[in-house]
């Protein structure tokens, strides 16, 4: 760490697992930046409560542990290793949002704030007594990318204040969490992306923010669009709302392609920008997909997705299965 205060005596992380085409095992991110910044001292156990692994922490002897989104649950042994316990920073605002997935679920569900949450890790799931918190606004167009990488940022400062102040005795007294108040961010499946074109347009639209980049939100094409071995799945990565309807709209089946907004060129293409691509009937108004990942292709606007997909307003439907 930059603080000379602090000293990183070890490293815990995910063992190293096969990546790229030809399925080398490769580091994680956490490893890699380590090695990187000429720490050596790395674990990479399966399971982080086993035996071997505490043996090599015990000789570390660390006065504290720092977990962030490491996704395996510590044992009470592993809790009372270090004189001051384990610390974890998580991306939302305790009690809100304990759990797998804090920044799709507060995205999703139009949160206009959300932050990080350092915390003394109990037994339960993120309920520990609250060290400190830092807060961060959620944009309009923020998705879950953009706000990890906010959140990521704020969540390293935040953790390093709780730090630096625990080692000079100087942070303020731990706030209990009201259990109460607290809600869950369930773990994502990749399934879980698949858009019901019955909802709501603002449910939608905020699904597909809160899971871009992941797991991602798609439906499907029209049959005649299909190629063998392909199933006609579209990634929508990017929409906005439509909301000037025209009357006739509102009695389309949800899922029914309305129009094709578009700007036509001299050479009878179409003009590349935020305001082109499919408007999609919802349970209430329509979607404008704006950026789309064809099965097997690459993310592309919606005048490019056009050209090799012409879809036909009013005879054409986006798909749910």
């Amino acid at each position: 760490m930059r603080e000379q205060e602090l000293e990183v005596v070890g490293v815990v992380t995910q063992p190293d697992r096969p990546a790229g085409r030809g399925k080398s095992l490769t580091p994680c991110p956490c490893k890699a930046f380590a090695l990187d910044n000429g720490i050596t001292e790395i674990i990479t156990p399966e399971n982080v409560n086993d035996p071997q692994a505490m043996a090599q922490m015990q000789a570390w002897r660390p006065d504290v542990i720092v977990v962030v989104a490491y996704g395996q649950f510590l044992r009470a042994p592993l809790l009372s290793l270090p004189p001051h316990g384990c610390i974890n920073c998580h991306f939302s605002l305790l009690p809100k949002y304990r759990g797998a997935a804090p920044v799709v679920a507060a995205i999703e569900a139009g949160e206009k704030l959300t932050g990080v949450t350092v915390m003394h890790m109990g037994i339960g799931m993120d309920d520990g007594p609250i060290m400190m918190q830092s807060y961060e606004p959620i944009y309009s167009d923020a998705t879950g990318g953009t706000l990890m990488d906010e959140l990521a940022i704020s969540g390293g400062v935040t953790l390093a204040k709780t730090l630096l102040m625990l080692k000079r005795g100087t942070l303020p007294p731990e706030v209990a969490q009201k259990n109460d108040d607290a809600t869950f961010a369930r773990k994502l499946k990749k399934t879980d992306g698949l858009i019901d074109w019955k909802s709501p347009v603002l449910f939608i639209e905020r699904k597909v923010r809160a899971f871009n980049p992941w797991p991602g939100c798609y439906t499907f094409l029209p049959q005649r669009f299909r190629r063998k071995g392909n199933s006609g799945r579209i990634v929508i990565a990017r929409a906005r709302i439509v909301y000037n309807m025209e009357p006739a709209w509102r009695d389309a089946a949800p899922g029914t392609v309305l129009a094709l907004a578009m700007t036509p060129l001299r050479d009878g293409g179409l003009q590349k920008g935020p305001q082109t691509g499919p408007i999609v009937k919802c349970g209430d108004t329509a979607l404008m997909l704006t950026e789309i990942k064809p099965e097997g292709g690459s993310l592309m606007d919606g005048a490019s997705f056009l050209r090799g997909r012409p879809l036909v307003p009013w005879e054409d439907r986006l798909f749910d299965e």
